[in-house]
């Protein structure tokens, strides 16, 4: 079929369609009752008896039934805009399964929103259709690693940007002007950190759509932190606490001659920073970095995870992370390393993007809406999530099985390699003996 849009079709592309679907016997009625690619999507069973006239068998209507509802499966967007699907279900599909509710009167049970939502949303809304994409979960990778770089240089900016303590004491604050400072607090918030981590590590090994969380969490993270580069970058707020020992780094007189040697200096900070992932446990200590809290988003983002990845019934799990969650705040403020500030926005913006993120995912009909809007405004969730119709379901696997699974994947690449390298193989002999021919020749 060309590779017009289906509302585009003429009469003509829908009788080239019936020919090529192996539908011929249809044409003339199609023709008769002037179907175009529009009408052809919406048509229902109802309408296809009274296009038949009773001339065709009953085999014949059916298969060409499944035909068009293929086609509605394939253009889902475009019955959105024809304003043939509502955003959410009707009344009689849930009426379908809960008699205590009544049934409209506007839409029957063969309406095309009842077997579209009967058919590709299930009752409590978890998706039909989740494929790994495992190619997505590495381009999220990359994303992240692209953006904890960025992260790590601009905390070196900022470090060199950090204002004279001695000039701007810091601001007064309501927690930290009334809470003493504990030294080891901020060692003990990344140590619940680093237990948040391991237990979102666990939950990745055994559920079994591990590779769809995964892009998740590493796409709300890169955008948490690449957000955080902004609003640290534009201003530089003072040093929170008298014991912290901020001294910007001392520049080159010559910046002309030295400038090569500032920047490869800067990277090579950088990279200390990003190697040790900003944990002064590692060995960091920067200081500039201060709205809004990175530490806070990375707990933050990992309790959330676990609790909406995790089966509800878990409710000693659930209270635990949040507990860490809880303690790691008030760890980082007793250490008075960041303002309270810093602490209120990066747990509100990382929990407002990860709930934000959830819904639209979840509710995909509020996406496909407005489809281009998503694009431009979204546009990594609307890649990432492009082929995921619901809620991903807490389902886990066993280690047995995922044993075996990745017996199957390794087997799977060692006979794309082997296969690779046969090809190659022969494809020298051919060269050779291509060449060997042609010397023959001369």
């Amino acid at each position: 079929m060309s590779e017009k849009s289906i509302i585009e079709w003429t009469q003509k592309d829908v009788t080239r369609w019936l020919s090529e679907t192996g539908h011929k016997k249809f044409v003339d009625s199609f023709l008769d009752q002037e179907i175009d690619g529009k009408v052809l999507l919406t048509l229902k069973e109802d309408d296809l008896k009274l296009i038949s006239k009773n001339l065709q068998t009953i085999g014949d209507m059916k298969r060409l039934y499944i035909n068009i509802k293929q086609l509605q499966r394939d253009n889902m967007a475009v019955l959105f805009e024809l304003g043939y699907i509502d955003i959410f279900p009707p009344s009689n599909f849930y009426s379908h399964h809960k008699h205590e509710m009544p049934s409209s009167g506007t839409n029957n049970e063969g309406s095309i929103e009842h077997e579209f939502y009967s058919a590709s949303v299930s009752e409590d809304g978890h998706a039909s259709h989740l494929p790994p994409e495992i190619w997505k979960a590495f381009i999220s990778l990359a994303y992240l690693f692209i953006v904890t770089w960025i992260t790590a240089f601009v905390m070196v900016i900022v470090h060199d940007r950090v204002p004279d303590m001695k000039k701007y004491p810091p601001l007064p604050d309501i927690f930290l002007d009334n809470v003493p400072h504990i030294p080891w607090a901020f060692d003990m918030c990344e140590v619940t950190g680093t237990i948040l981590f391991a237990i979102w590590l666990i939950v990745l090994i055994f559920h079994k759509y591990r590779f769809i969380l995964l892009r998740r969490f590493f796409a709300l993270s890169g955008t948490v932190f690449l957000l955080r580069c902004v609003t640290m970058l534009i201003t530089s707020l003072s040093v929170p606490g008298a014991h912290l020992q901020c001294q910007p780094r001392k520049v080159p007189e010559d910046w002309t001659n030295s400038a090569y040697v500032e920047l490869y200096n800067k990277i090579a900070m950088a990279y200390v920073i990003w190697r040790g992932a900003g944990m002064s446990i590692q060995g960091v200590r920067t200081c500039g970095d201060y709205m809004f809290s990175g530490h806070t988003v990375a707990l933050t983002m990992l309790n959330f995870f676990i609790t909406e990845y995790t089966p509800r019934q878990l409710y000693f799990l659930h209270t635990f992370t949040w507990m860490l969650n809880m303690f790691g705040i008030f760890f980082i403020l007793a250490a008075h390393e960041h303002y309270s500030i810093d602490v209120f926005v990066a747990f509100y913006i990382t929990s407002r993007l990860f709930l934000y993120y959830h819904t639209l995912a979840n509710n995909q009909a509020l996406m496909q809406r407005d489809s281009n809007r998503t694009r431009i405004w979204f546009p990594l969730f609307s890649f990432f999530e492009s082929s995921v119709d619901g809620i991903v379901p807490n389902e886990y696997e066993s280690p047995s099985l995922i044993i075996f699974n990745l017996a199957c994947t390794g087997k799977d690449i060692w006979n794309l390699v082997r296969s690779s390298i046969c090809f190659r193989k022969s494809w020298r002999n051919l060269n050779g003996r291509v060449k060997n021919s042609t010397k023959k020749e001369h």
